[in-house]
């Protein structure tokens, strides 16, 4: 038997994060920014170092990538001088 009409969407449930690496809820804004730009710094790092050892599309993908993250950097660092301007 054929039914006239569709089922109807399912309702999304809500996703709850996991709870495994949580960073304290009292640290301040500038405090994360830095901890941010240190850890993006170095995954420029690893990421251009790392690139050496490859080739061809797989090297132009990973400066890519490089690149990216050191434009996250560049932003963290502008959140941070708008945070503590040094007139």
């Amino acid at each position: 038997m054929i039914k006239p009409t569709p089922n109807p969407p399912k309702q999304p449930t809500a996703h709850k994060p996991s709870t495994m690496f949580v960073i304290a809820p009292n640290i301040d804004t500038e405090t994360l920014l830095a901890h941010a730009c240190e850890s993006l710094a170095s995954a420029s790092v690893m990421a251009s170092d790392f690139a050496g050892f490859l080739e061809g599309s797989q090297r132009n993908t990973l400066l890519g990538i490089a690149q990216v993250i050191m434009l996250g950097e560049l932003a963290v660092n502008r959140a941070l001088d708008n945070l503590d301007p040094q007139d």
